[in-house]
């Protein structure tokens, strides 16, 4: 399985993003029976646990520094995922990862997931 994120970009301080998490390949289709996750990564700071979500899109868990202005989601019938970004701060500039957790259940444990991708860049300024 391989994870597309996309999405990022420049945004001023209040401003809003949607990423998205797209898997393809050939068992692309099994992501449906996984939960995912978003993590992101700042220079010289470890990766961050962001959102995740269980396999049914019924349970969704957040980190702390963005409870209440993110909002993570999913489309399986389409292999995706979305994180939905609202009165973004400059703390929350990072590269944006998204990965396939190896339990159904929302996850915040790093070591539960696998497939990372590329990851893409969430730029916000003052």
């Amino acid at each position: 399985v391989q994870l597309q994120a996309s999405g990022g970009g420049l945004m001023q301080a209040g401003g809003s993003l949607r990423l998205s998490c797209a898997a393809s390949g050939r068992y692309a289709r099994t992501t449906s029976n996984n939960g995912m996750g978003w993590f992101r990564q700042a220079p010289g700071k470890e990766r961050e646990f962001v959102a995740a979500i269980d396999w049914r899109g019924g349970n969704t868990i957040y980190g702390d520094s963005v409870k209440g202005r993110f909002t993570m989601s999913r489309d399986s019938a389409k292999n995706t995922v979305y994180l939905h970004m609202n009165s973004l701060a400059p703390e929350d500039t990072a590269t944006y990862y998204c990965g396939v957790s190896r339990h159904s259940a929302a996850s915040s444990r790093l070591e539960y997931y696998r497939n990372w991708g590329q990851g893409t860049q969430v730029t916000v300024s003052s």
